[in-house]
Protein backbone atom coordinates (compact mmCIF):
# COMPACT_ATOMS: atom_id res chain seq x y z
CA UNK A 1 0.00 0.00 0.00
CA UNK A 2 1.28 3.33 -0.85
CA UNK A 3 1.82 5.97 1.98
CA UNK A 4 1.25 9.09 -0.05
CA UNK A 5 2.78 12.99 1.16
CA UNK A 6 -0.62 14.37 1.74
CA UNK A 7 -1.81 11.04 4.16
CA UNK A 8 1.82 10.92 6.19
CA UNK A 9 1.60 14.72 6.74
CA UNK A 10 -2.20 13.87 7.95
CA UNK A 11 -1.62 11.26 9.93
CA UNK A 12 1.48 13.09 11.77
CA UNK A 13 -0.34 16.52 12.88
CA UNK A 14 -2.97 14.32 14.57
CA UNK A 15 -0.41 12.61 16.42
CA UNK A 16 1.10 15.79 16.54
CA UNK A 17 -2.05 17.30 17.87
CA UNK A 18 -2.78 14.17 20.34
CA UNK A 19 0.32 15.59 21.93
CA UNK A 20 -0.15 18.67 21.94
CA UNK A 21 -3.81 17.92 24.07
CA UNK A 22 -2.43 15.92 26.91
CA UNK A 23 -2.86 17.07 30.30
CA UNK A 24 0.09 19.28 31.51
CA UNK A 25 1.02 18.49 34.98
CA UNK A 26 1.51 21.62 37.00
CA UNK A 27 3.18 22.83 39.90
CA UNK A 28 0.74 23.41 42.98
CA UNK A 29 0.93 27.41 43.22
CA UNK A 30 2.51 28.99 45.80
CA UNK A 31 0.03 30.48 48.78
CA UNK A 32 -1.17 33.91 48.46
CA UNK A 33 1.13 35.78 51.34
CA UNK A 34 -0.66 38.72 53.44
CA UNK A 35 0.44 40.27 56.45
CA UNK A 36 -2.11 42.19 58.71
CA UNK A 37 -1.10 44.30 61.24
CA UNK A 38 -3.88 44.92 64.29
CA UNK A 39 -4.14 47.74 66.71
CA UNK A 40 -3.88 45.84 69.82
CA UNK A 41 -0.98 44.43 71.89
CA UNK A 42 -0.06 40.31 71.99
CA UNK A 43 -2.18 39.85 75.13
CA UNK A 44 -5.32 41.63 73.60
CA UNK A 45 -4.95 40.15 70.15
CA UNK A 46 -5.13 37.08 71.71
CA UNK A 47 -8.83 37.72 71.92
CA UNK A 48 -9.73 40.22 69.00
CA UNK A 49 -7.83 38.94 66.14
CA UNK A 50 -5.64 35.88 66.11
CA UNK A 51 -8.71 33.51 66.23
CA UNK A 52 -9.89 34.87 63.06
CA UNK A 53 -6.45 34.71 61.71
CA UNK A 54 -6.02 31.03 63.09
CA UNK A 55 -9.34 30.09 61.22
CA UNK A 56 -8.83 31.62 58.34
CA UNK A 57 -5.38 29.61 57.95
CA UNK A 58 -6.64 26.37 58.69
CA UNK A 59 -9.64 26.54 56.60
CA UNK A 60 -7.66 28.07 53.38
CA UNK A 61 -5.78 24.65 53.86
CA UNK A 62 -2.94 26.34 51.77
CA UNK A 63 -4.20 28.55 49.29
CA UNK A 64 -3.56 31.62 51.32
CA UNK A 65 -1.80 32.34 54.66
CA UNK A 66 -2.42 35.32 56.49
CA UNK A 67 0.43 36.70 59.00
CA UNK A 68 -0.41 38.35 62.04
CA UNK A 69 1.38 41.35 63.72
CA UNK A 70 0.44 43.50 67.24
CA UNK A 71 0.59 46.75 67.96
CA UNK A 72 3.20 48.45 66.53
CA UNK A 73 5.42 45.36 65.23
CA UNK A 74 5.61 46.54 61.50
CA UNK A 75 4.08 50.27 62.01
CA UNK A 76 2.92 52.68 64.59
CA UNK A 77 -0.53 52.52 64.95
CA UNK A 78 -0.94 56.02 63.79
CA UNK A 79 0.46 55.26 60.70
CA UNK A 80 -1.43 52.01 59.47
CA UNK A 81 -3.71 53.41 56.95
CA UNK A 82 -0.88 54.77 54.98
CA UNK A 83 0.97 51.75 55.22
CA UNK A 84 -1.45 49.52 54.01
CA UNK A 85 -2.75 52.33 51.40
CA UNK A 86 0.89 52.25 49.90
CA UNK A 87 0.89 47.97 49.98
CA UNK A 88 3.50 48.15 53.19
CA UNK A 89 1.06 46.30 54.69
CA UNK A 90 -1.99 44.01 53.26
CA UNK A 91 -4.83 44.02 55.34
CA UNK A 92 -5.26 45.78 59.39
CA UNK A 93 -7.88 45.65 62.21
CA UNK A 94 -8.38 48.74 63.89
CA UNK A 95 -10.62 51.64 64.36
CA UNK A 96 -10.70 54.93 61.75
CA UNK A 97 -9.52 57.20 64.47
CA UNK A 98 -6.63 55.57 66.09
CA UNK A 99 -5.33 54.84 62.44
CA UNK A 100 -5.65 58.17 61.10
CA UNK A 101 -8.04 57.89 58.25
CA UNK A 102 -8.39 60.34 55.48
CA UNK A 103 -11.64 60.47 54.77
CA UNK A 104 -15.04 62.01 56.04
CA UNK A 105 -16.05 58.70 58.70
CA UNK A 106 -12.92 58.99 60.55
CA UNK A 107 -14.16 60.96 63.79
CA UNK A 108 -17.09 57.97 63.84
CA UNK A 109 -14.50 55.22 64.68
CA UNK A 110 -13.13 54.26 67.94
CA UNK A 111 -15.78 55.84 70.29
CA UNK A 112 -17.97 58.59 69.13
CA UNK A 113 -19.53 60.09 72.07
CA UNK A 114 -22.95 58.14 73.30
CA UNK A 115 -23.48 56.99 69.65
CA UNK A 116 -24.02 53.80 70.95
CA UNK A 117 -24.94 51.80 74.27
CA UNK A 118 -24.85 48.35 73.87
CA UNK A 119 -22.42 46.48 71.86
CA UNK A 120 -25.69 44.85 69.44
CA UNK A 121 -26.42 48.77 68.28
CA UNK A 122 -22.80 48.89 66.31
CA UNK A 123 -23.40 45.83 63.95
CA UNK A 124 -27.18 47.04 63.36
CA UNK A 125 -26.32 50.61 62.27
CA UNK A 126 -23.93 49.17 59.85
CA UNK A 127 -26.48 46.69 58.36
CA UNK A 128 -29.48 47.51 58.96
CA UNK A 129 -29.17 51.70 58.84
CA UNK A 130 -26.77 52.19 56.12
CA UNK A 131 -23.49 52.80 57.53
CA UNK A 132 -21.92 49.87 55.98
CA UNK A 133 -22.47 51.60 52.23
CA UNK A 134 -21.51 54.74 53.55
CA UNK A 135 -17.78 53.57 55.11
CA UNK A 136 -17.73 51.02 51.65
CA UNK A 137 -17.62 53.85 49.46
CA UNK A 138 -15.30 56.34 51.54
CA UNK A 139 -12.45 53.85 51.66
CA UNK A 140 -12.98 52.47 47.98
CA UNK A 141 -12.14 55.97 47.47
CA UNK A 142 -9.22 56.17 48.86
CA UNK A 143 -7.78 52.55 47.89
CA UNK A 144 -9.09 50.79 50.66
CA UNK A 145 -11.40 47.42 50.63
CA UNK A 146 -13.54 47.59 54.14
CA UNK A 147 -14.72 44.35 54.87
CA UNK A 148 -16.85 44.41 57.56
CA UNK A 149 -17.72 46.75 61.04
CA UNK A 150 -18.30 45.22 64.56
CA UNK A 151 -18.19 46.14 68.32
CA UNK A 152 -15.91 45.87 71.29
CA UNK A 153 -16.20 47.01 74.26
CA UNK A 154 -17.76 50.18 76.02
CA UNK A 155 -15.34 53.14 77.40
CA UNK A 156 -14.51 54.00 80.53
CA UNK A 157 -11.99 55.55 82.60
CA UNK A 158 -9.66 53.46 84.99
CA UNK A 159 -7.98 56.36 86.95
CA UNK A 160 -5.00 56.12 89.75
CA UNK A 161 -7.15 58.51 91.46
CA UNK A 162 -11.31 58.34 92.41
CA UNK A 163 -13.67 59.88 90.09
CA UNK A 164 -16.61 61.13 92.25
CA UNK A 165 -17.75 63.85 90.13
CA UNK A 166 -16.95 65.85 86.76
CA UNK A 167 -14.82 68.05 88.71
CA UNK A 168 -12.76 65.26 89.34
CA UNK A 169 -11.32 64.85 85.82
CA UNK A 170 -10.34 68.29 85.39
CA UNK A 171 -6.74 68.16 84.79
CA UNK A 172 -6.09 64.16 84.40
CA UNK A 173 -3.89 63.48 81.68
CA UNK A 174 -5.35 60.45 80.10
CA UNK A 175 -4.77 58.30 77.50
CA UNK A 176 -7.78 58.30 74.94
CA UNK A 177 -8.61 58.04 70.87
CA UNK A 178 -8.45 61.83 69.02
CA UNK A 179 -12.16 62.14 68.47
CA UNK A 180 -13.07 61.03 72.63
CA UNK A 181 -10.23 63.15 73.67
CA UNK A 182 -11.69 66.05 71.47
CA UNK A 183 -14.80 66.23 73.53
CA UNK A 184 -13.69 65.19 76.98
CA UNK A 185 -11.74 67.97 76.75
CA UNK A 186 -14.18 70.21 77.95
CA UNK A 187 -14.05 68.88 81.38
CA UNK A 188 -10.91 69.79 81.56
CA UNK A 189 -9.56 65.96 80.86
CA UNK A 190 -6.19 66.33 78.69
CA UNK A 191 -6.19 63.64 76.20
CA UNK A 192 -2.75 61.99 75.54
CA UNK A 193 -1.50 60.11 72.76
CA UNK A 194 1.36 57.61 72.92
CA UNK A 195 2.31 53.98 71.47
CA UNK A 196 -0.23 51.64 73.20
CA UNK A 197 2.72 49.55 74.12
CA UNK A 198 3.89 52.08 76.13
CA UNK A 199 0.66 53.00 78.38
CA UNK A 200 1.39 50.71 81.12
CA UNK A 201 5.12 52.56 82.32
CA UNK A 202 3.27 55.24 81.39
CA UNK A 203 0.55 55.12 84.25
CA UNK A 204 3.73 53.96 86.39
CA UNK A 205 5.87 56.42 86.38
CA UNK A 206 2.88 59.26 86.56
CA UNK A 207 3.57 60.39 82.56
CA UNK A 208 -0.57 59.54 82.99
CA UNK A 209 -2.83 59.86 85.06
CA UNK A 210 -5.68 57.41 83.96
CA UNK A 211 -7.13 56.09 80.78
CA UNK A 212 -10.42 56.11 78.65
CA UNK A 213 -9.68 53.37 76.06
CA UNK A 214 -12.05 50.31 77.18
CA UNK A 215 -14.09 48.24 79.83
CA UNK A 216 -13.09 46.46 82.15
CA UNK A 217 -12.07 43.54 80.23
CA UNK A 218 -9.19 45.25 78.47
CA UNK A 219 -8.29 46.76 81.67
CA UNK A 220 -7.21 43.01 83.17
CA UNK A 221 -6.44 41.52 80.04
CA UNK A 222 -3.31 44.10 79.28
CA UNK A 223 -2.59 45.12 82.68
CA UNK A 224 -3.61 48.24 83.27
CA UNK A 225 -5.51 47.30 86.29
CA UNK A 226 -2.37 46.23 87.59
CA UNK A 227 -1.74 50.39 87.29
CA UNK A 228 -4.75 51.97 88.30
CA UNK A 229 -6.99 51.39 91.16
CA UNK A 230 -10.43 52.64 90.25
CA UNK A 231 -12.49 51.84 87.36
CA UNK A 232 -15.67 54.89 86.67
CA UNK A 233 -18.81 52.96 85.77
CA UNK A 234 -20.54 55.93 84.29
CA UNK A 235 -18.95 55.90 79.82
CA UNK A 236 -18.91 57.85 77.11
CA UNK A 237 -20.00 54.79 75.00
CA UNK A 238 -21.49 51.70 74.82
CA UNK A 239 -19.15 49.89 72.26
CA UNK A 240 -15.88 50.69 70.40
CA UNK A 241 -16.35 50.62 66.54
CA UNK A 242 -13.43 48.60 64.94
CA UNK A 243 -13.48 47.59 61.10
CA UNK A 244 -11.53 44.89 59.09
CA UNK A 245 -9.86 46.95 56.10
CA UNK A 246 -7.17 45.29 53.08
CA UNK A 247 -5.35 47.53 50.28
CA UNK A 248 -7.79 47.38 47.06
CA UNK A 249 -5.74 45.86 45.12
CA UNK A 250 -4.40 43.03 47.15
CA UNK A 251 -7.92 42.03 47.78
CA UNK A 252 -9.18 42.09 44.15
CA UNK A 253 -6.03 39.86 43.55
CA UNK A 254 -8.13 36.72 45.84
CA UNK A 255 -10.20 34.82 44.48
CA UNK A 256 -14.07 34.69 45.45
CA UNK A 257 -13.83 31.70 47.53
CA UNK A 258 -11.24 33.37 50.05
CA UNK A 259 -12.82 36.74 49.73
CA UNK A 260 -15.83 34.52 51.51
CA UNK A 261 -13.62 32.55 53.60
CA UNK A 262 -12.29 36.22 55.15
CA UNK A 263 -15.86 37.78 55.66
CA UNK A 264 -17.33 35.09 57.34
CA UNK A 265 -13.85 34.48 60.00
CA UNK A 266 -13.79 38.18 59.88
CA UNK A 267 -18.04 38.26 61.27
CA UNK A 268 -17.11 35.08 63.60
CA UNK A 269 -14.42 37.68 65.24
CA UNK A 270 -17.03 40.24 65.60
CA UNK A 271 -19.52 37.37 67.54
CA UNK A 272 -16.81 35.90 69.68
CA UNK A 273 -16.33 39.63 71.14
CA UNK A 274 -19.69 40.24 71.46
CA UNK A 275 -20.07 37.97 74.31
CA UNK A 276 -16.33 38.00 75.80
CA UNK A 277 -16.73 41.73 76.35
CA UNK A 278 -20.13 41.51 77.24
CA UNK A 279 -19.88 38.84 80.10
CA UNK A 280 -16.57 40.06 80.90
CA UNK A 281 -17.05 43.66 81.79
CA UNK A 282 -20.30 42.22 84.41
CA UNK A 283 -18.20 39.46 85.69
CA UNK A 284 -14.87 41.80 86.72
CA UNK A 285 -17.05 44.60 87.84
CA UNK A 286 -18.43 41.54 90.47
CA UNK A 287 -15.62 39.56 91.29
CA UNK A 288 -12.40 41.32 89.53
CA UNK A 289 -10.46 41.83 92.82
CA UNK A 290 -8.37 44.67 91.71
CA UNK A 291 -10.46 47.97 90.94
CA UNK A 292 -12.63 49.52 93.08
CA UNK A 293 -15.60 51.00 91.09
CA UNK A 294 -16.64 54.61 91.40
CA UNK A 295 -19.68 56.53 89.94
CA UNK A 296 -20.41 60.00 88.85
CA UNK A 297 -24.49 60.62 89.85
CA UNK A 298 -27.04 60.47 86.95
CA UNK A 299 -27.88 64.09 86.93
CA UNK A 300 -24.33 65.07 86.69
CA UNK A 301 -23.91 62.57 84.68
CA UNK A 302 -27.34 63.60 82.05
CA UNK A 303 -25.21 67.22 81.29
CA UNK A 304 -22.30 65.21 79.66
CA UNK A 305 -24.75 63.15 78.07
CA UNK A 306 -26.29 66.84 76.69
CA UNK A 307 -23.02 68.06 75.57
CA UNK A 308 -22.67 64.62 73.42
CA UNK A 309 -25.70 65.58 71.66
CA UNK A 310 -24.35 69.47 70.85
CA UNK A 311 -20.91 67.59 69.65
CA UNK A 312 -22.71 65.54 66.81
CA UNK A 313 -24.23 68.58 65.76
CA UNK A 314 -20.86 70.70 65.77
CA UNK A 315 -19.24 67.55 63.83
CA UNK A 316 -22.49 67.09 61.28
CA UNK A 317 -21.36 70.80 60.78
CA UNK A 318 -18.53 69.97 59.15
CA UNK A 319 -19.48 68.28 55.75
CA UNK A 320 -22.46 66.59 54.08
CA UNK A 321 -21.17 62.65 55.06
CA UNK A 322 -20.27 63.71 58.37
CA UNK A 323 -24.25 65.44 58.66
CA UNK A 324 -25.42 62.18 57.03
CA UNK A 325 -23.79 59.72 59.68
CA UNK A 326 -25.04 62.12 62.69
CA UNK A 327 -28.72 62.26 61.50
CA UNK A 328 -28.52 58.00 60.89
CA UNK A 329 -26.92 58.15 64.84
CA UNK A 330 -29.89 60.50 65.74
CA UNK A 331 -32.69 58.75 64.10
CA UNK A 332 -31.32 55.14 65.72
CA UNK A 333 -30.97 56.06 69.26
CA UNK A 334 -34.72 58.07 68.85
CA UNK A 335 -35.73 54.92 68.00
CA UNK A 336 -34.49 52.77 70.29
CA UNK A 337 -35.59 55.75 72.72
CA UNK A 338 -39.05 54.89 71.77
CA UNK A 339 -38.76 51.21 71.59
CA UNK A 340 -37.88 51.26 75.26
CA UNK A 341 -36.79 48.17 77.17
CA UNK A 342 -34.59 46.43 76.31
CA UNK A 343 -33.63 48.52 73.56
CA UNK A 344 -33.08 51.95 76.37
CA UNK A 345 -33.96 52.24 79.93
CA UNK A 346 -34.72 55.47 81.17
Amino acid sequence: MTTTRRKFLSTGALAGAGVLAAPAVHAQAAPIKWRMQTYAGAALGEHVCKPAIDQFNKIAAGQMEIELYYADQLVPTSELFRAMQNGTIDAVQSDDDSMQSPTEVTVFGGYFPFASRYSLDVPVLFNQYGLKEIWEQEYGAVGIQHISAGAWDPCHFATKDPINSLADLDGKRVFTFPTAGRFLAQFGVVPMQLPWEDIQVALQTGELDGIAWSGITEDYTVGWADVTKYFLTNNISGAWIGHFFANADRWNEVPDNLKLLMQVCFEQSHYYRQWWYWGGEADLRVNGPKLELTSIPDAEWATVEEKAREFWDEIAAESEVKAKVVEIVKKYNDVMAKAGRPYRYG
